[in-house]
């Protein structure tokens, strides 16, 4: 598998599948939207700067409920969750989506503003690499999302959805969350197998292209 960070929530899996997007975004983000053909789109909540599906090039099976699917030899289970730390009050809910494909347990947290209730990490199950938001304002701060973090443990953690110099709205930087660690990794993409995956453990910084 080889994951390519498009910027915010916003991530594409290569995988013998077929090529999976999640949280697609329109170009009025700030960052570039994603001009390939894709299979399968998830969108973790509908905020415009998460589920601009409208966007996307080819014909995809696009996820926007909790349950589970399976789209050939992909199985993919949403977990409902909420975008605060009120049920939902302030922004609504949100979806995590665990991604199960070539070997990999891959989880998306989406716009995730809370710590995690038991039975979401037991629903969730193992996670080989986590896709954590570390921002903060619209999603769990830095702190919490380390908190969150050890609750999942995973392998690899990649941080998003933090400030960068292209986003157009307001986020916290990647460095208070990444701050947290002695050791981070900074790589263009992640390509990974279940069999090398431990050579990559720890926080992997992915680079958005257009830096």
């Amino acid at each position: 598998m080889i994951i390519n960070w498009l910027g915010h929530a916003c991530f594409v899996f290569e995988t013998t599948a077929g090529r999976i997007i999640t949280d697609p975004f329109d170009s009025s983000l700030g960052y570039q939207p994603y001009q390939e053909p894709v299979d399968v789109a998830t969108v973790s909540h509908q905020h415009w700067d998460h589920n601009a599906v409208q966007t996307l090039q080819g014909d995809p099976q696009v996820i926007s409920t909790a349950g589970c699917f399976e789209i050939g030899p992909v199985k993919i289970t949403g977990v409902e969750s909420c975008h605060d730390s009120k049920g939902g009050r302030l922004r609504g809910p949100n979806i995590i989506y665990k991604f199960e494909v070539d070997g990999l347990n891959v989880v998306h947290l989406g716009d995730l503003g809370h710590i995690l209730e038991p039975a979401q990490v037991e629903a969730i199950g193992a996670v080989d690499i986590l896709l954590l938001p570390v921002g903060g304002i619209y999603t769990v701060d830095a702190f919490q999302a380390k908190v969150v973090a050890e609750q999942l443990k995973p392998v690899v953690i990649i941080p998003m959805h933090y400030k960068t110099r292209h986003l157009n709205i307001e986020l916290e930087p990647l460095e208070k969350f990444a701050g947290q660690f002695d050791i981070t990794i900074k790589k263009p993409r992640l390509d990974v197998t279940f069999s090398d995956l431990r050579k990559s453990a720890g926080v992997v910084i992915l680079d958005y292209p257009g830096s």
